[in-house]
């Protein structure tokens, strides 16, 4: 699977529904995949996916059987995992069926009570994230619109439970998030991950999102191989078939969390900054895990989690320079070097650092003339803007991470926005 910036269709499920296993078992992808395990008493569903996606994924599932779902699991409470559930409760109501249970890990309660705390918070954010493939927030979440669960796990012992003739158990491990659940189905070979496994570089240190947990995630990797799976539903991307497969997919993974912790910690320990930390760990980061068709950047990404791994052991104060400690606002800072120097020559530096392809630097010197723009001509300051938005474009290009690529378009965006009510003045 060859990720390319192309390939968000694999990320939100834009490919065909794959079955296993005689017709028992069935992905059916989507924004957040939902697997479903045949019985002969019914249907055990993990994962319903996003809202918006509900009605496709009805359709998709019926179109493979018309079993009732006699149970619901959810991986964990990120909302495109458990709030695509309304057609399939619909169809319950009219066919008279009992509801199914609801099974979930204690913390996922407390993360829908989150989003009803944040719910504005949420909306901006996942706005800001997912701008290039989610339209209106309405449409995707409902953080008072709940399919309760049932069954509320502690996660301190596998739960297992058997519908007709197949064992089911349950796992808890925190990675992505502490509410994180995973299932395995011996009789199936079969592991349903959740977004413990993305099919792509995990998504920890997410520069949106709360704390993550690296280390951990290694070890529910290593707990997952225990099993010698045959099969892998992962919560993003496709079937990972085959045991060869599976343990080549899980070692590596596990292998690049114990690295990414390791490594940061052994620099903490050593009295290195963030700066210093984050700069060493890009220089020493192996090939094997960079070129690595399961450890692409595509969503999550190796930049992210040093981030990751630092900020669950360090606090906020982390250059070691007391200036920093409670930093002037931007735009005295810029005003002061346009005391020193004409805005022209840091524009000027700044097209000569955009020439020789020094990006992040050119951004800088260019933050320079625009936030001190109150004292500067409005030439220079949409000459300024214009470069920044050529620049933010051209790092959108070449930049592999969905995540990183959105951050950059929002700001390009913004700059349009400003281009554009500048030139109207």
């Amino acid at each position: 699977m060859n990720y390319s910036q192309n390939d968000i269709k694999f990320y939100i499920g834009l490919f065909p529904s794959q079955s296993v296993q005689n017709d028992t078992v069935h992905l059916i992808p989507s924004f957040g995949n939902i697997g479903i395990i045949e019985t002969n008493e019914g249907l055990v569903m993990f994962d319903v996916a996003i809202k918006q996606f509900g009605p496709r994924n009805y359709k998709k599932l019926r179109a493979i059987t018309e079993k009732q779902i006699k149970y619901v699991i959810y991986s964990h409470g990120h909302f495109d995992h458990c709030f695509g559930f309304e057609p399939f409760i619909t169809e319950i109501n009219e066919k008279g069926w009992d509801m199914p249970e609801v099974i979930a890990h204690k913390d996922a309660l407390k993360r829908f009570t989150k989003y009803q705390l944040l719910a504005d918070y949420h909306e901006w954010i996942n706005t800001q994230q997912f701008a290039s493939i989610i339209g209106k927030q309405e449409n995707v979440i409902d953080p008072y619109n709940i399919l309760e669960p049932t069954i509320i796990l502690d996660g301190e012992n596998p739960y297992r439970f058997q519908l007709g003739e197949i064992g089911f158990e349950l796992n808890h491990d925190i990675g992505e998030t502490d509410d994180s659940i995973w299932l395995w189905v011996p009789e199936k070979e079969l592991i349903c991950a959740g977004d413990l496994m993305v099919s792509s570089y995990p998504n920890v240190g997410n520069p949106y999102k709360v704390q993550r947990y690296p280390k951990e995630w290694a070890l529910a990797m290593e707990h997952m191989l225990e099993k010698d799976a045959k099969y892998i539903i992962p919560g993003h991307g496709k079937l990972i078939e085959g045991k060869q497969k599976v343990r080549e997919v899980l070692e590596i993974t596990a292998e690049a969390m114990h690295f990414v912790h390791d490594e940061v910690v052994k620099r903490m320990n050593e009295g290195k900054w963030f700066e210093q930390i984050f700069h060493e760990m890009l220089e020493i980061y192996p090939d094997k895990f960079k070129n690595h068709e399961y450890l692409k950047p595509f969503y999550g990404d190796y930049r992210f989690a040093i981030h990751a791994v630092y900020r669950l052991y360090h606090g906020w104060y982390d250059t070691g320079n007391p200036t920093d400690l409670f930093p002037a606002k931007s735009s005295d800072i810029a005003k002061e070097f346009i005391e020193i120097n004409p805005p022209e020559m840091y524009f000027n530096h700044a097209r000569s650092l955009f020439e020789n392809k020094k990006y992040q630097l050119a951004l800088h010197m260019l933050d320079v003339v625009i936030q001190g723009q109150d004292s500067i001509k409005k030439e220079l300051i949409l000459e300024a803007l214009e470069l920044k938005y050529k620049i933010l474009k051209k790092k959108v290009n070449e930049e592999p991470s969905f995540i990183v690529r959105n951050i950059l378009n929002n700001g390009a965006k913004q700059l349009k926005s400003k281009i554009s009510s500048l030139k109207k003045i």
